[in-house]
Protein backbone atom coordinates (compact mmCIF):
# COMPACT_ATOMS: atom_id res chain seq x y z
CA UNK A 1 0.00 0.00 0.00
CA UNK A 2 1.44 3.44 -0.96
CA UNK A 3 1.39 6.48 1.29
CA UNK A 4 -1.53 8.13 -0.54
CA UNK A 5 -3.71 5.03 -0.11
CA UNK A 6 -2.86 4.84 3.55
CA UNK A 7 -3.78 8.50 4.03
CA UNK A 8 -7.13 7.96 2.26
CA UNK A 9 -7.95 5.01 4.52
CA UNK A 10 -7.09 7.03 7.62
CA UNK A 11 -9.25 9.92 6.37
CA UNK A 12 -12.30 7.77 5.68
CA UNK A 13 -11.80 5.96 8.98
CA UNK A 14 -11.83 9.28 10.82
CA UNK A 15 -15.00 10.40 8.99
CA UNK A 16 -16.70 7.08 9.78
CA UNK A 17 -15.73 7.37 13.44
CA UNK A 18 -17.09 10.94 13.60
CA UNK A 19 -20.34 9.90 11.91
CA UNK A 20 -20.76 7.00 14.33
CA UNK A 21 -20.09 9.27 17.27
CA UNK A 22 -22.76 11.74 16.09
CA UNK A 23 -25.27 8.93 15.63
CA UNK A 24 -24.47 7.61 19.09
CA UNK A 25 -25.08 11.04 20.59
CA UNK A 26 -28.41 11.24 18.78
CA UNK A 27 -29.38 7.82 20.07
CA UNK A 28 -28.57 8.87 23.62
CA UNK A 29 -30.56 12.09 23.33
CA UNK A 30 -33.99 11.26 24.73
CA UNK A 31 -35.13 14.85 25.28
CA UNK A 32 -38.77 15.18 24.28
CA UNK A 33 -40.87 18.18 23.33
CA UNK A 34 -41.83 19.90 20.11
CA UNK A 35 -42.56 23.57 19.48
CA UNK A 36 -44.93 24.51 16.66
CA UNK A 37 -45.16 28.02 15.25
CA UNK A 38 -48.60 29.61 15.58
CA UNK A 39 -50.21 32.91 14.60
CA UNK A 40 -47.92 35.90 15.14
CA UNK A 41 -49.20 38.65 17.43
CA UNK A 42 -51.05 41.32 15.43
CA UNK A 43 -49.47 44.48 16.79
CA UNK A 44 -46.14 45.86 18.00
CA UNK A 45 -43.48 43.47 19.27
CA UNK A 46 -43.02 43.81 23.02
CA UNK A 47 -41.92 42.29 26.29
CA UNK A 48 -43.07 42.41 29.91
CA UNK A 49 -46.77 42.10 29.07
CA UNK A 50 -49.14 40.31 31.44
CA UNK A 51 -51.43 37.38 30.60
CA UNK A 52 -54.06 35.04 32.01
CA UNK A 53 -56.22 32.25 30.56
CA UNK A 54 -59.97 31.63 30.85
CA UNK A 55 -61.26 28.55 29.06
CA UNK A 56 -59.55 28.21 25.68
CA UNK A 57 -58.82 31.93 25.40
CA UNK A 58 -55.57 33.57 26.43
CA UNK A 59 -55.82 37.24 27.38
CA UNK A 60 -52.84 39.59 27.31
CA UNK A 61 -52.07 43.28 27.42
CA UNK A 62 -49.72 46.09 28.41
CA UNK A 63 -45.96 45.74 27.85
CA UNK A 64 -42.91 47.69 26.68
CA UNK A 65 -40.98 47.78 23.39
CA UNK A 66 -37.82 49.58 24.50
CA UNK A 67 -39.38 52.96 23.78
CA UNK A 68 -43.11 52.95 24.56
CA UNK A 69 -45.35 51.46 27.24
CA UNK A 70 -48.66 49.90 26.13
CA UNK A 71 -52.22 49.51 27.41
CA UNK A 72 -53.88 47.65 24.52
CA UNK A 73 -55.53 44.33 25.39
CA UNK A 74 -55.94 41.20 23.26
CA UNK A 75 -57.44 37.71 23.17
CA UNK A 76 -55.80 34.67 21.59
CA UNK A 77 -58.17 31.83 20.66
CA UNK A 78 -56.37 28.50 20.95
CA UNK A 79 -58.89 26.70 18.72
CA UNK A 80 -58.98 29.17 15.82
CA UNK A 81 -55.33 30.27 16.19
CA UNK A 82 -56.34 33.93 15.92
CA UNK A 83 -55.90 37.21 17.81
CA UNK A 84 -58.67 39.72 18.51
CA UNK A 85 -58.23 43.20 19.93
CA UNK A 86 -60.43 43.98 22.94
CA UNK A 87 -61.19 47.10 24.99
CA UNK A 88 -58.02 48.84 26.12
CA UNK A 89 -56.78 48.36 29.65
CA UNK A 90 -58.12 51.48 31.47
CA UNK A 91 -55.11 52.31 33.61
CA UNK A 92 -51.82 53.92 32.67
CA UNK A 93 -49.63 52.24 30.10
CA UNK A 94 -47.25 49.89 31.90
CA UNK A 95 -44.93 46.92 31.91
CA UNK A 96 -44.31 44.12 34.41
CA UNK A 97 -47.91 44.14 35.69
CA UNK A 98 -49.44 41.10 37.33
CA UNK A 99 -52.72 39.33 36.61
CA UNK A 100 -54.92 36.45 37.71
CA UNK A 101 -58.35 34.97 37.00
CA UNK A 102 -61.17 34.27 39.45
CA UNK A 103 -63.78 32.12 37.77
CA UNK A 104 -64.63 33.83 34.48
CA UNK A 105 -63.22 37.25 35.36
CA UNK A 106 -59.68 38.50 34.82
CA UNK A 107 -57.79 40.97 37.00
CA UNK A 108 -54.80 43.14 36.04
CA UNK A 109 -52.85 45.61 38.16
CA UNK A 110 -49.58 46.93 39.57
CA UNK A 111 -46.62 47.32 37.21
CA UNK A 112 -44.19 50.00 36.13
CA UNK A 113 -44.41 53.17 34.05
CA UNK A 114 -41.07 54.91 33.86
CA UNK A 115 -42.61 57.92 32.08
CA UNK A 116 -44.80 59.00 34.99
CA UNK A 117 -45.49 57.19 38.24
CA UNK A 118 -42.83 54.46 38.24
CA UNK A 119 -44.28 51.63 40.44
CA UNK A 120 -48.08 51.30 40.35
CA UNK A 121 -50.74 49.86 42.70
CA UNK A 122 -54.03 50.30 40.79
CA UNK A 123 -56.09 47.22 39.85
CA UNK A 124 -58.90 46.47 37.39
CA UNK A 125 -61.39 43.70 36.67
CA UNK A 126 -62.05 42.51 33.12
CA UNK A 127 -65.49 41.07 32.29
CA UNK A 128 -65.13 38.53 29.51
CA UNK A 129 -68.82 38.53 28.60
CA UNK A 130 -69.16 42.31 28.18
CA UNK A 131 -65.57 43.11 27.11
CA UNK A 132 -65.49 45.83 29.75
CA UNK A 133 -63.29 46.94 32.64
CA UNK A 134 -64.16 47.99 36.20
CA UNK A 135 -61.87 49.74 38.66
CA UNK A 136 -61.41 47.74 41.87
CA UNK A 137 -59.61 48.47 45.13
CA UNK A 138 -55.94 49.31 44.80
CA UNK A 139 -53.52 46.53 45.65
CA UNK A 140 -53.24 46.12 49.42
CA UNK A 141 -49.46 46.15 49.56
CA UNK A 142 -47.03 48.76 48.31
CA UNK A 143 -46.98 49.86 44.67
CA UNK A 144 -44.70 47.48 42.77
CA UNK A 145 -43.75 45.67 39.59
CA UNK A 146 -42.45 42.17 38.83
CA UNK A 147 -44.87 40.48 41.27
CA UNK A 148 -46.50 37.06 40.80
CA UNK A 149 -50.26 36.58 40.68
CA UNK A 150 -52.56 33.55 40.73
CA UNK A 151 -56.23 32.88 41.35
CA UNK A 152 -58.70 30.29 42.58
CA UNK A 153 -62.45 29.95 42.14
CA UNK A 154 -62.96 32.44 44.99
CA UNK A 155 -59.90 34.64 45.50
CA UNK A 156 -56.90 36.21 43.83
CA UNK A 157 -53.37 36.34 45.24
CA UNK A 158 -50.47 38.71 44.54
CA UNK A 159 -47.04 38.73 46.13
CA UNK A 160 -43.30 39.36 45.88
CA UNK A 161 -42.09 41.98 43.37
CA UNK A 162 -40.18 45.23 43.76
CA UNK A 163 -41.33 48.59 45.15
CA UNK A 164 -37.87 50.13 45.07
CA UNK A 165 -36.61 47.15 47.05
CA UNK A 166 -37.47 43.47 46.68
CA UNK A 167 -40.53 42.09 48.51
CA UNK A 168 -41.86 38.78 49.86
CA UNK A 169 -45.30 39.72 51.19
CA UNK A 170 -48.49 38.11 49.81
CA UNK A 171 -52.01 39.51 49.65
CA UNK A 172 -55.43 37.95 49.00
CA UNK A 173 -58.15 39.73 47.03
CA UNK A 174 -61.82 39.07 47.88
CA UNK A 175 -64.04 40.03 44.91
CA UNK A 176 -67.22 40.03 47.02
CA UNK A 177 -65.97 42.65 49.48
CA UNK A 178 -63.58 44.25 46.96
CA UNK A 179 -60.82 44.18 49.56
CA UNK A 180 -57.25 42.97 50.08
CA UNK A 181 -55.98 41.06 53.12
CA UNK A 182 -52.36 40.13 53.81
CA UNK A 183 -51.70 36.37 53.83
CA UNK A 184 -48.96 35.37 56.25
CA UNK A 185 -46.71 32.34 56.21
CA UNK A 186 -44.43 32.63 53.17
CA UNK A 187 -40.96 31.77 54.46
CA UNK A 188 -39.15 32.16 51.17
CA UNK A 189 -36.70 34.75 50.00
CA UNK A 190 -37.54 38.20 48.68
CA UNK A 191 -37.62 38.40 44.89
CA UNK A 192 -38.94 39.98 41.75
CA UNK A 193 -39.73 38.37 38.39
CA UNK A 194 -40.47 34.88 39.73
CA UNK A 195 -43.09 32.49 38.30
CA UNK A 196 -45.97 30.33 39.51
CA UNK A 197 -47.85 27.39 38.05
CA UNK A 198 -50.94 25.69 39.47
CA UNK A 199 -51.60 21.95 39.66
CA UNK A 200 -54.90 21.02 41.29
CA UNK A 201 -55.21 22.99 44.52
CA UNK A 202 -51.48 23.67 44.82
CA UNK A 203 -49.64 26.67 43.42
CA UNK A 204 -45.88 26.31 42.91
CA UNK A 205 -43.56 29.31 43.21
CA UNK A 206 -40.01 29.29 41.87
CA UNK A 207 -37.21 31.36 40.33
CA UNK A 208 -36.76 35.12 40.48
CA UNK A 209 -33.90 37.41 41.41
CA UNK A 210 -33.06 39.65 44.38
CA UNK A 211 -30.15 42.09 44.44
CA UNK A 212 -28.52 40.26 41.57
CA UNK A 213 -28.82 36.83 43.21
CA UNK A 214 -30.95 34.20 41.44
CA UNK A 215 -33.29 32.53 43.93
CA UNK A 216 -33.20 28.75 44.21
CA UNK A 217 -35.89 28.06 46.83
CA UNK A 218 -39.06 26.29 45.70
CA UNK A 219 -42.45 26.48 47.44
CA UNK A 220 -46.04 25.28 47.16
CA UNK A 221 -49.14 27.13 48.36
CA UNK A 222 -52.34 25.22 49.07
CA UNK A 223 -55.40 27.16 47.94
CA UNK A 224 -57.65 25.43 50.50
CA UNK A 225 -55.53 25.86 53.63
CA UNK A 226 -53.52 28.92 52.46
CA UNK A 227 -50.43 27.21 53.92
CA UNK A 228 -46.95 27.37 52.35
CA UNK A 229 -44.71 24.29 52.14
CA UNK A 230 -41.02 24.46 51.28
CA UNK A 231 -39.93 21.93 48.66
CA UNK A 232 -36.48 20.81 47.52
CA UNK A 233 -34.47 23.72 46.17
CA UNK A 234 -34.14 23.82 42.40
CA UNK A 235 -30.33 23.75 42.71
CA UNK A 236 -30.31 20.58 44.83
CA UNK A 237 -27.91 17.90 43.50
CA UNK A 238 -26.38 20.53 41.23
CA UNK A 239 -29.63 20.89 39.29
CA UNK A 240 -28.94 24.60 38.93
CA UNK A 241 -30.37 24.70 35.42
CA UNK A 242 -33.89 25.54 36.65
CA UNK A 243 -33.12 28.78 38.43
CA UNK A 244 -33.43 32.02 36.50
CA UNK A 245 -35.59 35.15 36.48
CA UNK A 246 -38.08 36.70 34.03
CA UNK A 247 -39.23 33.26 32.86
CA UNK A 248 -42.71 31.94 32.06
CA UNK A 249 -44.45 28.98 33.69
CA UNK A 250 -47.54 26.95 32.82
CA UNK A 251 -49.32 23.69 33.57
CA UNK A 252 -50.16 20.84 31.21
CA UNK A 253 -51.78 17.53 32.12
CA UNK A 254 -50.79 17.61 35.77
CA UNK A 255 -47.19 18.75 35.28
CA UNK A 256 -45.58 22.16 35.60
CA UNK A 257 -43.19 23.82 33.16
CA UNK A 258 -40.66 26.63 33.47
CA UNK A 259 -39.39 28.05 30.17
CA UNK A 260 -37.07 30.72 28.83
CA UNK A 261 -36.06 33.61 31.10
CA UNK A 262 -32.78 35.26 31.99
CA UNK A 263 -29.57 34.05 33.59
CA UNK A 264 -26.56 36.10 32.47
CA UNK A 265 -28.38 36.42 29.14
CA UNK A 266 -31.62 35.24 27.56
CA UNK A 267 -32.48 31.54 27.87
CA UNK A 268 -34.39 29.04 25.72
CA UNK A 269 -34.27 26.04 28.05
CA UNK A 270 -37.44 24.31 29.30
CA UNK A 271 -37.93 22.07 32.35
CA UNK A 272 -40.82 19.87 33.42
CA UNK A 273 -41.80 19.32 37.06
CA UNK A 274 -43.65 16.20 38.23
CA UNK A 275 -45.23 16.79 41.67
CA UNK A 276 -45.59 13.09 42.56
CA UNK A 277 -41.83 12.53 42.35
CA UNK A 278 -40.64 16.07 42.98
CA UNK A 279 -38.34 15.75 39.97
CA UNK A 280 -37.35 18.09 37.13
CA UNK A 281 -36.69 16.85 33.58
CA UNK A 282 -35.21 18.86 30.72
CA UNK A 283 -37.37 19.17 27.61
CA UNK A 284 -36.65 20.42 24.11
CA UNK A 285 -35.64 24.09 24.30
CA UNK A 286 -37.85 26.83 22.90
CA UNK A 287 -37.14 26.64 19.17
CA UNK A 288 -37.05 30.30 18.14
CA UNK A 289 -35.05 33.12 19.74
CA UNK A 290 -34.01 32.63 23.35
CA UNK A 291 -35.97 35.20 25.35
CA UNK A 292 -36.94 36.79 28.63
CA UNK A 293 -40.12 38.59 29.70
CA UNK A 294 -42.39 36.49 27.47
CA UNK A 295 -46.00 35.51 28.20
CA UNK A 296 -47.66 32.11 28.42
CA UNK A 297 -51.23 30.85 27.93
CA UNK A 298 -52.41 27.44 29.15
CA UNK A 299 -55.80 25.81 29.58
CA UNK A 300 -54.30 22.79 31.33
CA UNK A 301 -54.12 20.69 28.17
CA UNK A 302 -52.44 23.10 25.73
CA UNK A 303 -49.77 25.75 26.25
CA UNK A 304 -48.37 28.65 24.23
CA UNK A 305 -45.38 30.97 24.75
CA UNK A 306 -45.27 34.32 22.94
CA UNK A 307 -43.59 37.73 22.74
CA UNK A 308 -40.64 38.72 24.96
CA UNK A 309 -37.20 40.06 24.10
CA UNK A 310 -33.63 39.00 23.46
CA UNK A 311 -31.39 41.90 24.40
CA UNK A 312 -32.80 44.87 22.49
CA UNK A 313 -34.66 42.65 20.01
CA UNK A 314 -38.39 42.73 20.85
CA UNK A 315 -40.44 39.78 19.63
CA UNK A 316 -43.98 39.12 18.34
CA UNK A 317 -43.93 35.37 17.67
CA UNK A 318 -46.08 32.67 19.25
CA UNK A 319 -45.35 28.95 19.71
CA UNK A 320 -47.37 25.99 20.97
CA UNK A 321 -45.60 23.34 23.06
CA UNK A 322 -46.16 19.58 22.82
CA UNK A 323 -44.15 18.14 25.73
CA UNK A 324 -44.30 14.46 24.78
CA UNK A 325 -43.73 14.76 21.03
CA UNK A 326 -40.39 14.37 19.29
CA UNK A 327 -38.79 17.52 17.98
CA UNK A 328 -39.67 18.31 14.37
CA UNK A 329 -37.90 21.30 12.85
CA UNK A 330 -40.28 21.24 9.87
CA UNK A 331 -43.03 22.65 12.14
CA UNK A 332 -41.26 26.00 12.18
Amino acid sequence: MNNKSAIRLLYFGAVLALFSSCNSDDDDDDTLGNWVKKSTFNEESRSSSTAFTIGNIGYMGTGYDGSDYYKDFWAYNMDTNSWQQLSDFPGLERSSATSFAIGNDGYVGTGYNGDTNDELSDFYKYNVDTNSWTTIADFGGSARYGAVGFGSDSYGYVGTGNDGSDKKDFWKYNPISDSWEEVFGFGGDKRKDGVTFTIGNDVYLATGVSNGVYETDFWSFNLDTEAWTQLTDVDDDDEDYVYRSNAVAFTMNGKGYVACGEYSGSLSTVYEYTPSSGSWVEKTPFELFARRDAIAFSDGARAFVALGRNGTLYLDDNMEFFPNAEQDDDDN
